[in-house]
């Protein structure tokens, strides 16, 4: 039998899970931890209508406390797996493995996660991988680590060889490198043919440093859904300007443009004077459904209706998210997709 070749898939392709962490006192959520597990709970019981989740707890009296907590609001705990592992805090889309698929296996891709630049500590985070692998979270699963520091949430991939990312975030990550230098890492570990470079767009309170899925993300058919500012007025607007102006000018494989599907821009979003980065472009998409993350804010009826639009076929399903913000981050950030097969 012909070994297959591993794929990068979509995120719209079949899900196993979804990969959460419970927040506790002890990560950066313990000033506010009453409000985000509110989130946590919502989010749960929204996946769980679809898939399984898979969910890391820091020790038995946490996952006693989860489990408790998400039966008392009636989540379907059939499809809640809990594995007891380390982590500096809760942010899996840049902790956990990037996957790719070769038929009926899988390569878990473990970069080096170094806490966005060094900014905040990620010792356990960056050993997150390896430890569930351990455990046995994974079938037909082979490890490969790369000393590269990359994120999940600094690249969004069609399914079909393309990656979409931003040159601030990954220049900032490597400034020793040339773009041509990490173009080649990207496309080798992660099976792609091309890589597609932002060169504007950036939120006030993201300390990711401009990842793509607080931007723009891939939807199916050729199609890209990005956050739009629509206020002259606003700091923001230059910037996503100019990103939605490079998007317009990107081409397919077939060269053609991609059909482009703008979302509202929300009313600021302060903390004690601090602009939070709400942008809906954070969403999750799972098996029949897309996640939305909501602020509460009167446009988020219309970005719902975007992401319909864009993956037809699938419930839009509003999550509360303003207190995910607080931390600079949404919806997306805290989950990282499973593909079908691999849990």
């Amino acid at each position: 039998m012909t070994q297959q070749t591993p794929r990068f898939p979509a995120e719209w392709e079949p899900q196993s899970a979804i990969l959460l962490a419970w927040p506790t006192s002890d990560t950066d959520w313990a000033e506010r931890l009453a409000e985000v597990e509110e989130t946590y709970i919502a989010l749960v019981q929204a996946i769980t209508r679809f898939q399984r989740v898979v969910l890391c707890v820091a020790d038995d009296d946490v996952e006693t406390y989860a489990e408790m907590r998400l039966r008392s609001n009636r989540v379907d705990m059939e499809r809640v797996r809990f594995v007891t592992v380390p982590y500096d805090d809760t942010w899996l889309r840049d902790s956990g493995p990037i996957t790719l698929r070769a038929g009926d296996n899988f390569v878990l891709n473990d970069f080096r996660f170094t806490g966005w630049g060094g900014k905040f500590e990620a010792s356990d985070d960056d050993r997150l991988v390896e430890r569930l692998q351990a455990q046995g979270v994974f079938h037909h699963a082979e490890r490969r680590v790369h000393d590269f520091a990359l994120e999940g949430g600094g690249i969004e991939t069609d399914g079909a060889g393309t990656l979409l990312t931003t040159w601030h975030c990954l220049s900032l990550r490597h400034p020793g490198k040339r773009r041509e230098e990490i173009e080649a890492v990207l496309r080798s570990t992660l099976a792609q043919d091309r890589v597609l470079w932002l060169e504007h767009g950036e939120l006030e309170g993201d300390d990711t440093d401009a990842h793509i899925d607080t931007l723009a993300r891939f939807a199916p058919g050729d199609a890209i859904v990005f956050q739009a500012c629509d206020d002259p007025g606003d700091a923001h607007y230059p910037a996503l300007q100019a990103m939605a102006t490079e998007l317009a000018a990107l081409r397919t494989t077939d060269g053609a443009p991609y059909r482009l599907h703008p979302l509202p821009w929300p009313k600021p979003i302060l903390d004690d004077g601090r602009r939070l980065a709400a942008s809906y472009a954070n969403y999750l998409v799972i098996n029949d459904a897309v996640l939305m993350p909501a602020y509460g804010d009167a446009r988020d009826a219309e970005a719902a209706a975007v992401l319909a639009s864009a993956h037809p076929g699938r419930s839009v399903v509003q999550v509360p998210c303003r207190p995910l913000i607080w931390q600079n981050g949404s919806l997306h950030c805290i989950t990282m997709q499973l593909p079908a097969g691999l849990a």
